[in-house]
């Protein structure tokens, strides 16, 4: 059966233990969800990444939604990602196709929808 092994995405400041190619100046670090899918953050010193303005919406990736469990988890998350400075920018809600999600920047300004 297909699947999502993992999601990719580059960004400027790297937390986190993981991967490091010294001879390449790349990092990268894996996190792992339930189910089995993954999300890949990498940091390159050579590559010329276009930056976009914090949130904009463009072509190709839009955001990445993580469900969390329960609409006590997102509650919990969301407060907690405010507090520690990160942008809510929508909810937590209940959205039109019935979802319950909030969404929040990243610190390189993409979208994520935190979800139950």
């Amino acid at each position: 059966m297909p699947r999502i092994e993992h999601v990719a995405l580059w960004t400027h400041d790297l937390a986190g233990d993981g991967y490091r190619n010294a001879a390449k100046d790349f990092d990268s670090c894996f996190l792992d969800f339930d189910g089995g899918a993954r999300l890949e953050i990498m940091r390159s010193g050579w590559l010329d990444l276009a930056d976009a303005a914090a949130g904009a919406q463009r072509r190709g990736l839009t955001h990445l939604a993580i469900c969390v469990g329960s609409e006590d988890e997102v509650n919990a998350l969301t407060k907690r990602l405010a507090e520690d400075g990160y942008q809510v920018l929508d909810g937590p809600r209940r959205t039109g196709d019935g979802c319950y999600e909030s969404v929040v920047h990243d610190p390189d300004g993409n979208r994520v929808e935190v979800t139950s």
